[in-house]
């Protein structure tokens, strides 16, 4: 399987299972900005993104201007919230939090619709 392709659907996948979690359960986003106060969760959320991140920049790290773009800009972002967590963690917590409070629904609504467009482009549903 190509990987722009196997990507396209494991964060389509991804971004989708977080949008709906965070829909039906809208207190588990705050829930995850008070256990990052605590430095072990903090520390194991920030070597997942590292790890992600990475893992998606090593095996698909393509700066074409089309959709292939998206997911490598999903794992660059990934990568840079990963290390921002690591090495500032409280600035970085303090960041999130404040983008997350005043740009929730908007944030949500580019989770399911960014995640809706990679799942199309990944079993390519619809021709765009």
């Amino acid at each position: 399987m190509d990987t722009s392709l196997f990507l396209a659907k494991f964060w389509g996948w991804y971004l989708l299972i977080f949008f709906f979690v965070l829909s039906f359960n809208p207190r588990r986003i705050q829930q995850i900005f008070e256990d990052l106060k605590d430095q072990k969760f903090l520390i194991l959320a920030a070597f997942a993104a590292i790890i992600i991140g990475l893992l998606n920049i090593l095996f698909h790290n393509v700066w074409e201007l089309n959709w292939k773009f998206i997911i490598t800009m999903l794992g660059w972002t990934s990568l840079f919230i990963g290390l921002g967590l690591f090495v500032f963690p409280e600035p970085t917590t303090r960041k999130l939090s404040v983008l997350n409070l005043k740009l929730v629904q908007t944030i949500y609504v580019l989770l399911f619709l960014l995640g809706i467009f990679l799942l199309n482009m990944g079993y390519q549903l619809v021709l765009l």
